[in-house]
């Protein structure tokens, strides 16, 4: 699809505006005219003497482009906001798509609910806000004041210095074909995994040594990947062990281990996670249906998930996340809704509900276009019920989070039972902790404890280049310092 953009530099929202209309098209932007005798969504402000001109919509010969005018001296900040506006009322009238978030394009929906509490002077005021300025539905806008709500509890509860530690295993056992995380497969990934985990070790001390230097107090850690337990018994005891020697664990209270990929999960790598300090584990059935997992490529079936499931349990875990996906390939709206009612019989302290994302990088990638579009209307009605079932079973949103290119607009949300939320979880989303990162594709998210401000460093994605250039990533994280120490 075309963009067509004049009179101003918005070119980075009204793009990723366009694209939640048209699902994973390639959208070919342009400053001054579209290729001629084709279609293109048009985003233009004319600036005169009285007024600004906004114009916005597809420009196909069949749907008629809207207009609007705003004073000259709007701020842009104003000005983006209204042709943001104006555009997604064009696109909705033109595919006839309400992506349900409004003209919100960003990954953190209830992070700017939060902030719109601390500027609008009353919580119903933020709310209208929300709905109001950013055209956001009122389910959405329900779920992100309730999510807010259940984040809040927790996020007052933290100190200025608390920190949390998440340490990267990007290996699976098999590649999933819908995913692009930096993850690799076991078999080819073996070779690297001593020098690998040897790094990972040298990071972890050093980042402990950070931590002590800066004044941080550990609250909360996170194993995740890829898929951790795809690691030996005796690799993760290494691991964990390291976390143990390295940190004080004394203020920790929560530690999480991803189990994940039920083929990966043994008694024998449970009681290592157990007996060295972590109480909650994720179990990922995805699905309920063993054609679908099929489909997207997992090795395991849906009978191994109720044997891990239950080893976990065994294993004294009294605290285990599961995992969903709406819109999974070849999934239908029956068999997603029972695969809901299984997981909520489990009975866990968590499930996670995702929306199928598929990225560029997925291997399907070739048919995601026809896919989404196909199955938009389906994953809407298999999240909202998920929601229902959840809400019924006496789970509520504690988390969420959006990603590009999903199914429906729509959005990745954790429930939690009464006092079982994922405390790592919302620190990550809220960004108001500092998150010290270790591993291959891992990111440090560290916060001004007066400020505010966030400062990012990112390791180096793959695995083999982490190794290799292991000291230049140690000596740029030394930067942490300068920032801690500013004003």
């Amino acid at each position: 699809m075309n963009l067509l953009l004049r009179g101003h530099t918005f070119r980075y929202e009204m793009e990723r505006l366009t694209m939640m209309f048209f699902p994973l098209r390639k959208i070919d932007w342009f400053f001054d005219s579209a290729p001629a005798g084709q279609d293109y969504v048009l985003a233009q402000v004319e600036r005169t003497g009285e007024a600004l001109t906004l114009t916005a919509g597809l420009a196909d010969g069949k749907n008629p482009l809207q207009t609007a005018q705003l004073p000259p001296d709007t701020p842009d900040s104003e000005l983006e906001l209204a042709l943001g506006r104006l555009l997604y009322g064009a696109l909705r009238q033109a595919t006839g798509i309400t992506p349900p978030w409004g003209i919100l394009t960003g990954v953190r929906p209830v992070k700017l609910l939060r902030e719109l509490y601390e500027n609008c002077g009353s919580q119903q005021a933020a709310l209208d806000a929300f709905a109001g300025r950013y055209l956001v539905t009122p389910g959405k806008v329900e779920l992100a004041r309730q999510t807010e709500w259940y984040e809040r509890q927790i996020l007052d509860s933290g100190r200025p210095l608390d920190f949390s530690l998440y340490v990267s295993i990007p290996f699976c056992p098999t590649r999933c074909r819908y995913c692009s995380f930096v993850s690799h497969g076991i078999q080819q990934a073996r070779r690297l995994l001593p020098q690998y985990l040897d790094t990972l070790c040298a990071e972890l001390a050093d980042t402990a040594d950070l931590a002590r230097s800066l004044g941080l107090r550990l609250k909360t850690v996170y194993f995740g990947g890829g898929t951790p337990t795809t690691l030996s018994a005796r690799e993760l005891e290494r691991l964990m062990q390291t976390v143990a020697r390295c940190f004080d664990l004394s203020s920790v209270t929560e530690y999480t281990v991803e189990a994940g990929r039920p083929d990966t999960i043994t008694g024998e790598k449970l009681a290592v996670i157990r007996d060295n300090g972590a109480r909650r584990v994720s179990v990922n059935p995805q699905t309920f249906r063993d054609d679908v997992l099929r489909n997207i490529g997992r090795s395991h079936t849906v009978q191994q998930f109720f044997e891990s499931y239950e080893l976990a349990r065994r294993a004294g875990f009294d605290c285990v996340n599961i995992d969903l996906i709406a819109g999974l390939p070849g999934d239908d709206l029956p068999g997603f809704c029972a695969g809901v009612d299984q997981a909520v019989a489990l009975a866990p302290e968590n499930i996670t509900l995702h929306t199928l994302s598929i990225k560029r990088a997925a291997v399907l990638s070739e048919d995601r276009l026809q896919l989404l579009q196909r199955e938009y209307g389906m994953a809407v009605e298999m999240v909202d019920y998920g929601y229902r079932a959840f809400s019924a079973a006496g789970y509520h949103p504690y988390y969420l989070y959006r990603q590009r290119n999903t199914a429906g607009n729509l959005e990745n949300t954790g429930f939690a039972r009464p006092g079982r939320d994922g405390q790592y979880n919302v620190f990550i989303m809220a960004e108001t902790q500092t998150i010290l990162a270790a591993g291959a594709g891992a990111v440090t998210k560290a916060v001004h404890p007066r400020t505010g401000q966030v400062l990012r460093v990112y390791n180096h994605k793959y695995p083999y280049e982490y190794i290799a250039r292991y000291q230049e990533l140690k000596e740029r994280k030394l930067q942490l310092r300068g920032f801690f120490a500013s004003n």
